[in-house]
């Protein structure tokens, strides 16, 4: 064997056993010998997006697929670093290039199926994820993205098939579990609760099925009436997530101090020189109505609705040329004093589209935006922001009932109820410190007015985003959008007043929390 054939060798030995920095090494050397090798591009793109290196991993795979325009490997991983580097536009092209009938692998037609979800194009993402499973139709998370996806899409019996073929395949897929328990609300007819403790007592030394098992437990016995079992499933399973996380308490506290420290005055304030900025962000506590709101603003003619896009923070963070999280910064606005605001703005409109095209104004309904309220004024100085409040033992228990996306930092607070108590208090300090420093960009809705007293607060929300009034606002339950939620059937539905007051199911288990709240200047009248 000679030199080359070894070398290459031990670059595949290092690819299959995903050692990135030996296999960034290897290629490295390797392309300085063969500069137009598609492989080792591609290798190397691999590898980058594996160690975090994003930015260079676009530069390779671009090249790959420029050098083998033919292979869709390449081409779908490319598209797969685009859309996790939000330039959602040339990703979904380059996915729907290979998203044709006579593609062969399933695969590359679920990974593009994962680029679609991302470039909140869910139609597309359910015709790639079919293909993957009449493809492999043995192979559970295929079904368990077509189920997704279809849930988003509102057809529920057609999630559920998929969903249940996912566990009958592998009944190791924690999520499909999950998933199935929030598909609706479950009877004595429709839950799985055995069918879940006996999984969860076989199952009870992994952690992933700790987690999974027990939400999807707490849930239907919550929709049994069940509230003492069902939070006993909340907190097992609520630990179970917390264990594999670093605790969050005091590293949130100094994020919030290090914005308030970034924005100490006023900014300066364009509001009312020109015509409203086209996006409208609707920020707020997570499960704190957020969907709801965006799903009847987008009932206007002149509004779509983008979804709850990673967008402005992805692009700040780049504009920042930071390594590290700028959120962790103790000096938050030192890495962004160099940044052109008109082009971040520019770049976030461009990450928006094709999905914003066909209207003037579109939504952003990312909750955890509120953290960005300052950059985003200063890259959209006639901005409108509607934040969205709740009651507070009611968007504690909310997010503590909820799991979110585990591998986010942004909810690591949600593990546990105290630390979401907390979490609530630094919120309510930063909102009443944007409106102080962005005084006339900030307008509260109360979730509890918006349910009760719907019109009057669409019609304030419209007024204040500079949109005329439209019938059509209050009937969020005919938008036929997709819902990129596993809760997708709530927000479906005509709108519901069970929901206020529904801490008082849990209330002898809140006691601590309840004391909290109120120590912090949150008290309510029972």
């Amino acid at each position: 064997m000679d030199t080359a054939t070894r070398s290459r060798a031990r670059l595949a030995k290092a690819y299959d056993q995903s050692n990135w920095t030996l296999v960034l090494h290897r290629t490295r050397l390797l392309l300085a010998e063969h500069p137009d090798d598609a492989e080792l591009h591609f290798m190397s793109g691999v590898a980058c997006m594996q160690t975090g290196q994003l930015e260079q991993a676009m530069l390779a795979l671009g090249q790959a697929t420029a050098l083998a325009p033919g292979q869709v490997t390449y081409q779908a991983q490319y598209a797969a670093a685009l859309a996790q580097a939000r330039k959602l536009r040339q990703a979904r092209e380059i996915a729907q290039q290979i998203a044709t009938e006579s593609l062969q692998d399933a695969r590359i037609a679920s990974q593009i199926g994962q680029v679609f979800l991302q470039a909140n194009a869910v139609k597309l993402a359910e015709a790639a994820f079919e293909r993957a499973v009449t493809l492999a139709p043995a192979h559970a998370p295929y079904r368990f993205w077509l189920g997704y996806t279809l849930n988003a899409l509102g057809d529920v019996s057609g999630a559920e098939h998929h969903l249940e073929s996912c566990v009958d395949l592998d009944a190791g897929q924690w999520a499909a579990h999950l998933s199935l328990a929030k598909l609706k609300r479950h009877t004595a007819n429709t839950q799985h609760i055995d069918r879940l403790q006996a999984l969860l007592d076989k199952h009870a030394r992994n952690t992933g099925a700790r987690i999974f098992l027990n939400m999807a437990l707490a849930k239907e016995h919550e929709d049994l009436g069940n509230y003492d079992r069902a939070f006993d499933h909340y907190l097992a399973g609520k630990s179970a997530a917390r264990s594999t996380r670093p605790p969050s308490s005091e590293r949130d506290r100094n994020m919030f101090e290090a914005l308030m420290r970034a924005f100490p005055a006023s900014i300066a304030n364009a509001h009312d020189t020109g015509a409203p900025a086209p996006p409208i962000f609707i920020v707020g506590m997570p499960r704190s109505g957020t969907t709801l709101l965006n799903r009847m603003l987008a009932n206007h003619p002149d509004v779509s609705a983008a979804g709850e896009l990673q967008n402005f923070a992805t692009l700040l963070q780049r504009a920042s040329g930071t390594s590290t999280a700028l959120l962790a910064h103790a000096d938050i606005i030192a890495p962004t004093r160099h940044i052109d605001w008109q082009r971040l703005a520019a770049d976030y409109l461009e990450s928006s589209r094709p999905a914003t095209d066909p209207t003037p104004r579109f939504t952003d309904d990312l909750p955890h935006n509120f953290l960005y309220a300052g950059f985003i004024a200063r890259a959209f100085p006639n901005v409108r922001i509607l934040c969205l409040r709740r009651d507070p033992l009611d968007t504690c228990l909310s997010n503590f009932r909820h799991l979110f996306q585990m591998e986010s930092g942004y909810y690591d607070y949600s593990l546990d109820l105290l630390d979401t108590g907390r979490y609530l208090l630094e919120f309510n300090r930063l909102m009443t410190h944007w409106h102080r420093v962005l005084p006339g960009r900030i307008l509260d809705i109360s979730y509890e007015s918006l349910v009760e007293d719907t019109e009057t607060t669409i019609r304030q929300a419209l007024d204040f985003c500079g949109l005329s009034w439209n019938e059509a606002c209050l009937h969020a339950e005919t938008n036929t959008a997709p819902v990129n939620t596993p809760n997708a059937w709530q927000v479906r539905s005509p709108i519901y007043t069970t929901s206020i007051g529904h801490w008082r199911n849990y209330s002898r288990h809140i006691g601590d929390l309840r004391k909290l709240l109120a120590d912090g200047g949150l008290t309510r009248n029972d």
